[in-house]
């Protein structure tokens, strides 16, 4: 089975980037092309557009993790029962909305001031369950949500019926006031093409070796040369440690999904709206899924903690998931109806919050956006830049006090643990995928 991303395919291919081949040397040098890697080269080069910035991905820019995702713009995340107002935790998920919130404005501002076409909507989107007792305390988490600004409404089965065209969900929260959707990978696409001609790209040009330069900075070496920097920006997710970080708290979740053919005949253009909307489980381990323009459907219903990329074999496994998941819900598609099935990964961390960090003299990381990518990515880029150059603000305050990745026990018990973890939020949330 061919591992190709729907929503790059849908996208179109960018041009073709060229590797690395002898030496350079730059003012900053941004290892890493989706999109927090994109939004620092941006802001790198508004601050700074005397200085030279180089970027380098080990792969193609733009069709990483950030394009493969279910393109959610998280502003305002579902409460925790420990989070709701009135709680210890409420003061915590006020700061954590500010942050969202500041977030779903940060891309905004990028696709207004880049004229980036990637079909955003700011609708909202419904946190939405099968079993109603995996959404409780309704009237709590809607007062919670409507503190921190967010628009919420109740929905019941028969509004959803309605509204989704599937009675699968017994009932739901729909939350606007900041939260949308989008193509991710016509956005992070639009970042990569939109770059200015001081921000030199290379693509296939992985870092395999990154030492401090006494005087000079840090020299990046890769196969075909290398990168002399003053400051280097790590921007690689989840995968530190293949640019020589270590302990970073952070670790990669595999997930997988479908999008299907536009579904064209009468039954389907009759139950589905032009509006589009889209559904996230209030369980880890539960299903996204999405209604695209052109009534394309995409599902994502696996996660899992792998140390190894699924094969083919395995991709079809988790494609006859995606089917199974979108037959529960619309009785009548087949597997003749997925047209992309695909794998990614999710920069995760144990607390929830990311790792973001000064490492050395020069040299500043950001990694754990834990399913919230699109948004908090793009923020992160700009304050990275930031807290790189000693800039200061309530907002880079507010996110340094909650980068707190938690403790991860070391290798092989981290993943036995990790494994057994994914296993039960799978096997908790099995009658809503």
């Amino acid at each position: 089975m061919n591992n190709h991303c729907g929503w790059i395919a849908l996208a179109g291919e960018s041009a073709v980037r060229p590797r690395l081949e002898g030496r350079q040397k730059v003012d900053w040098l941004i290892i890493g092309g989706g999109i927090t890697g994109l939004s620092a080269a941006h802001t790198l080069a508004s601050r700074f557009p005397s200085q030279r910035i180089a970027l380098l991905d080990r792969q193609r820019v733009a069709q990483g993790a950030s394009a493969r995702n279910s393109g959610f713009v998280v502003s305002h995340e579902l409460p925790g029962a420990s989070e709701l107002v009135g709680t210890p935790g409420f003061s915590a998920y006020q700061v954590a909305s500010r942050i969202g919130v500041a977030a779903g404005i940060e891309v905004r501002q990028r696709i207004a001031e880049l004229a980036i076409d990637c079909e955003l909507s700011n609708d909202g989107y419904h946190f939405a369950v099968h079993e109603p007792a995996h959404l409780d305390a309704v009237e709590q988490t809607l007062e919670t949500l409507k503190a921190v600004g967010a628009q919420a409404r109740f929905l019941d089965a028969g509004d959803l019926k309605q509204r989704l065209g599937t009675a699968f969900y017994s009932r739901a929260i729909h939350c606007a006031g900041g939260n949308g959707l989008l193509q991710p990978a016509r956005y992070v696409k639009g970042l990569a093409d939109s770059l200015p001609a001081q921000v030199e790209v290379y693509e296939h040009t992985a870092v395999s070796d990154l030492q401090r330069a006494p005087g000079k900075g840090w020299t990046a070496r890769t196969a075909g040369g290398e990168v002399q920097a003053k400051q280097v920006l790590i921007c690689v997710g989840a995968f530190l440690p293949r640019v020589g970080v270590k302990r970073s708290g952070t670790f990669p979740l595999e997930l997988s999904a479908s999008i299907t053919r536009p579904l064209t005949q009468d039954h389907w253009q009759s139950l589905f709206d032009e509006q589009g909307w889209g559904v996230l489980s209030t369980l880890p381990g539960g299903c996204t899924l999405r209604l695209l323009p052109g009534h394309r459907l995409l599902i994502r219903n696996t996660v899992e903690y792998r140390q190894h990329d699924i094969d083919a074999r395995g991709l079809a496994a988790r494609q006859r998931e995606h089917l199974l998941g979108l037959q529960k819900r619309f009785p009548g598609i087949s597997a003749q109806d997925l047209e992309y099935t695909w794998t990614g990964h999710l920069s995760g961390t144990r607390s929830g919050e990311p790792y973001f960090a000064r490492v050395d003299d020069g040299l500043h990381t950001v990694a754990g956006c834990n399913g919230s990518g699109v948004a908090r990515g793009t923020l992160w880029g700009r304050l990275l830049v930031e807290m790189a150059i000693g800039a200061d603000s309530a907002l880079l305050s507010d996110v340094l006090g909650q980068a707190k990745p938690g403790y991860l026990p070391p290798r092989p018990f981290f993943d036995m643990g990790a494994k057994a973890r994914m296993a039960w939020e799978v096997w908790r949330a099995r009658n809503e995928c």
